[in-house]
């Protein structure tokens, strides 16, 4: 007689996020985690009641809130606020959580042989974070991005950023900090595998129309956007290095190094490094 050990039911993961004027970076933000976790498990908080649905998306789950106007960072706080509270809730349900922004895809290395949700299998740290990488156009290399093609057949180059090393994975209820740039009261660990892509600057027409929003100028977004326009040129200007060879220099920085007003997150690398990104990313997002 054989005994048959039963096989470990898989962990629920779900993802979160919060946008408004973003319909563009919503629709993709739903397809790429609809194809990770299933658009069922999707949570999308749309900022005002006047947001609309975008068009051609699978059903999953929509809420609107009625937008509250203040500045950029009152907004950020309360942005953390609520999807912290929200995350709290999933866990109810769920095993693990997933909040990003709109524009922030996380992927895990192809070279490890596993989807993300198998990946997220593993993790039983209370938060982990990925490895930040801005991808951005280089405006002599790179043509206006094709909609129909995914983002890193397009683009080749991304600036190592600790601002994206966000702890965007959770398994358990936490308080992020404005931004999701740290949680409150806990260290960060980086996976060794993970990546958090930011595209907000995947196409320099795209980031300058959102730039137009007179939502956000009004509410005092003209100086982060001035700031974030120069990674165009930092792209465009750098000498890249090879990705692979950088990222273990990349998270052991980031792993050591903290700013001292914030001792639970990461601090940027000194002169804003540049990789070329590994071919086998190419069919990631």
């Amino acid at each position: 007689m054989t005994l048959q050990t039963a096989e470990r039911p898989k962990r629920s993961v779900c993802a979160l996020t919060m946008a408004r004027n973003d319909p563009v970076f919503l629709r993709w933000w739903i397809e790429y985690y609809g194809r990770m976790f299933g658009p069922e498990n999707l949570f999308v908080l749309l900022d005002g009641l006047d947001q609309p649905v975008p068009e051609g998306v699978r059903p999953t789950n929509l809420f609107r809130l009625p937008h509250v106007r203040a500045g950029r960072a009152a907004n950020d706080r309360r942005r953390a606020e609520l999807l912290s509270d929200i995350a709290g809730g999933l866990f109810r349900g769920y095993d693990t959580v997933i909040v990003t922004d709109v524009d922030e895809f996380l992927v895990v290395d192809p070279a490890c042989g596993r989807s993300l949700f198998d990946y997220l299998q593993m993790v039983r740290s209370p938060t982990v974070s990925a490895l930040g990488l801005d991808v951005a156009q280089h405006l002599e290399d790179e043509a206006p991005l094709d909609h129909s093609r995914r983002f890193l057949e397009q683009r080749s180059f991304a600036h190592v950023s600790a601002r994206y090393t966000k702890p965007v994975v959770a398994t358990r209820p936490v308080r992020w900090g404005s931004g999701i740039h740290r949680v409150k009261g806990r260290n960060f660990r980086i996976d060794p595998n993970l990546y958090l892509m930011h595209f907000g600057l995947v196409d320099q027409r795209l980031a300058e129309a959102r730039m137009r929003d007179a939502d956000r100028l009004s509410e005092g977004w003209q100086p982060h956007f001035e700031r974030r326009k120069r990674l165009f040129r930092i792209v465009t200007e750098a000498r890249p290095v090879d990705g692979d060879a950088y990222f273990p220099i990349a998270r052991r920085w980031q792993r050591w190094v903290r700013p001292l007003f914030a001792l639970n997150k990461p601090a940027p690398i000194p002169g804003s490094p540049v990789v070329r990104l590994p071919r086998r990313f190419r069919r990631l997002v």
